[in-house]
């Protein structure tokens, strides 16, 4: 028989850091050691009661479990646009600026697939996450990375990127509230995007999940004045509203845009549960209470420990940082962020996430996740503290 072999794309990607690095983990607590995982952002606790009495209610009906639109019930386009007119000041229309999403991860390959052709440049930040540049990778696009320092505020350099040829780039992926950084956009960096993506014809793509996350100055760059003209925002409720596994976004911009990416999107999926977009509606309708409890004050305490965490491991950090990570500077003793991510796995049977798998210029840092519990942390800094 013939070989079968797999298509050459795939030479140009590996398996997902977290994919393997998780099985690890599994099987470390299959052996009975009880590995406690600081890895993943991945909100332990559930969503809204109302959004799951949404869901119940729904999901009861008979007539809800048939295909759903591409473009998603016009309700979820609408609260969509609702909730970003109440957050952010944003104005969409629903009916062609604003796309549900299979989570924001799946319109990082609708977009690459709608606006990349093969060879074409994409500029992608070091450190940033990895997702763009595999996609990237796996439509044959030109990665060009661009760095992002901490004595820049691990923000885009405008000057080092000018020095660049950007004749063949189309797109740019910005993440702001920055992950794995922690770093804060501020209305001049999305002004200075924009006008840098207007200049060059190159469309600027910020992720914007974070922006819920113990920070409570919430920036879109759709709030830049003509930005929809050259600017996609995605946003996710996986963080926001305690819904990762609901696979729940959204993608905002022109309607020209958003219809090439809808080109792609529904030959690609057959829409969403109709039970879950209704109850996506419910969690859009959160009480500014609810996120200040579960998005600030629950984080917040959190912080803390992961912060004593950090002190014991000898690692500095920004405390201005926001997100539901804390990113932090390894000492020099340690050759990189693996060698101590590994001490910390195998000693103290904790779970903490390398700087190197976000790009070289994470090499000297960690990332602790704060989607743990209070014991869990507390349990996670007394083990680290026996290894110190």
């Amino acid at each position: 028989m013939k070989p079968i072999i797999p298509a050459e794309r795939l030479n140009s990607v590996s398996e997902y850091y977290f994919s393997t690095k998780l099985k690890e983990v599994a099987d470390m607590n299959a052996r009975g050691l009880n590995v406690i995982s600081l890895g993943v952002g991945s909100p332990d606790l559930p969503p809204s009661p109302a959004t799951i009495e949404a869901l119940s209610k729904s999901a009861s009906e008979a007539n809800t479990h048939g295909y759903q639109p591409y473009v998603g019930i016009p309700e979820l386009r609408k609260a969509f646009a609702d909730w970003y007119k109440k957050w952010f000041s944003v104005e969409l229309n629903s009916t062609n600026e604003v796309q549900p999403l299979i989570g924001s991860k799946e319109g990082i390959l609708h977009i690459s697939m709608a606006f990349l052709n093969p060879g074409d440049g994409v500029l992608v930040p070091n450190p940033g996450y990895p997702t763009y540049s595999s996609v990237s990778n796996l439509v044959q696009a030109n990665v060009i990375t661009y760095d992002l320092v901490e004595e820049k505020n691990w923000q885009p350099d405008f000057d080092a990127l000018e020095q660049l040829d950007l004749s063949n780039v189309k797109l740019m992926w910005v993440n702001y509230p920055n992950m794995p950084t922690g770093a804060s956009a501020t209305p001049e960096l999305f002004e200075k995007l924009v006008a840098f993506g207007k200049k060059h014809g190159i469309v600027i793509c910020n992720d914007n999940p974070y922006s819920f996350i113990l920070n409570e100055n919430r920036l879109s760059i759709l709030q830049v004045e003509g930005a929809k003209d050259i600017c996609i925002e995605l946003n996710s409720m996986s963080k926001s509203h305690n819904m990762p596994g609901w696979r729940m976004g959204v993608l905002a911009s022109n309607a020209q845009f958003v219809q090439w990416v809808l080109k792609v999107k529904s030959n690609i999926d057959s829409g969403q549960f109709k039970p879950m977009q209704v109850a996506a509606v419910a969690a859009l309708n959160n009480s500014e209470e609810w996120h200040k409890e579960m998005n600030i004050n629950l984080y917040k305490h959190r912080r803390h420990l992961a912060e004593e965490i950090m002190h014991v491991l000898g690692c500095t950090f920004d405390p201005k940082q926001v997100g539901m990570f804390l990113w932090g500077k390894i000492p020099a003793k340690y050759k990189d962020s693996g060698e101590l991510a590994d001490k910390v796995l195998y000693d103290a049977k904790v779970f903490i996430t390398p700087g190197f798998i976000f790009g070289n210029k994470g090499e000297r840092y960690i990332r602790i996740s704060l989607c743990a519990n209070d014991k869990m942390l507390s349990d996670a800094l007394e083990r680290i503290k026996a290894i110190s």
